[in-house]
């Protein structure tokens, strides 16, 4: 592996963890978004994720003050990727976006430079003749929260080098990850695979009107000794990137549509985004199912 400047390229809910996680090992990021206003608020975001690393893995104020020094930010897509060895896309999990930005990426990314998506959904094989480069294409994918949940699944496609698809498995290694290769091509990779049918089942239970999102979280942590329910998962993955997945799946899942709407009117719309933007099914900071007597 010879990565030294990685460019992460959106700054959601996941974008911005991607870049501060793989700062903080020591490469140099630069941080592409659409505008200029974008990149300012994710550079507050970084701040405050920064505290979350002193909390969570005892970061000294020289770790952080590197990885502050490592991040640059740029709303030049050329610019952004120049010196680039890998381009990590975590754009919204909307094909269209997703195939307008590789249209994009192809054309001004130097030739060395290996591209990787966090598409938690989709598979490599759908943008690679987008790419330019399909052997040096893979999927990346991240759960929430990166530095506490350190895992990373590489997933390539038919077409993907060997060699690529073994210097991301070194590359996750070397950002702190749990590294997890996957040899065939699979929707939903290995986490979303098993998480998002639990999280359609208990949405179901909410949009149905059989309980509310309190209660269907308290039946599954009581009964598993789980710290989270699927409504905190959801709000932690991010209500709008639960949204785009939905809308992705509606003409295969009839149950998608009355989902769409009730998350439309009641988060979207009012920008109840989750635990990021301070409100979802919960309100956060301190959320309620973290208080000591939720299960009581």
């Amino acid at each position: 592996m010879n990565f030294k400047n990685v460019t992460v390229a959106g700054s959601g809910v996941l974008g911005y963890q991607i870049a501060f996680q793989t700062a903080f090992h020591g490469f140099k990021v630069s941080v592409y978004d659409i505008n200029d206003d974008v990149l300012a608020k994710v550079k507050a975001k970084f701040f405050e994720l920064s505290e979350c690393y002193k909390h969570d893995l005892n970061a000294t104020q020289e770790q952080l003050d590197n990885t502050f020094n490592n991040l640059s930010y740029c709303s030049n897509l050329a610019e952004a990727v120049k010196d680039a060895d890998l381009v990590i896309e975590a754009v919204p999990e909307d094909v269209g976006i997703k195939t307008e930005f590789y249209k994009q990426l192809s054309q001004v990314a130097p030739e060395k430079t290996i591209f990787a998506t966090n598409t938690s959904t989709m598979l490599p094989s759908q943008f690679k003749d987008l790419t330019g480069r399909p052997e040096k294409f893979v999927a990346l994918h991240f759960a929430n929260k990166i530095w506490v949940n350190n895992m990373a699944e590489i997933m390539g496609h038919a077409e993907t080098d060997k060699k690529v698809f073994d210097n991301l498995v070194e590359f996750a290694k070397a950002i702190g990850m749990l590294a997890l290769p996957i040899y065939k091509e699979q929707p939903g990779h290995l986490l979303n695979s098993m998480l998002v049918p639990f999280l359609i089942s208990a949405t179901e239970l909410w949009v149905k009107e059989v309980s509310d999102p309190e209660m269907i979280d308290k039946a599954w942590m009581k009964s598993f000794g789980s710290p989270l329910g699927p409504f905190a998962i959801l709000d932690i993955i991010g209500i709008n990137t639960v949204y785009n997945v939905a809308k992705l799946n509606v003409d295969t899942n009839p149950n998608m549509a009355p989902l769409l709407e009730k998350l439309d009117a009641e988060f979207i719309r009012p920008g109840y985004l989750g635990m990021f933007s301070g409100k979802g099914f919960y309100n956060y900071p301190n959320p309620a199912y973290e208080t000591a007597n939720f299960l009581k």
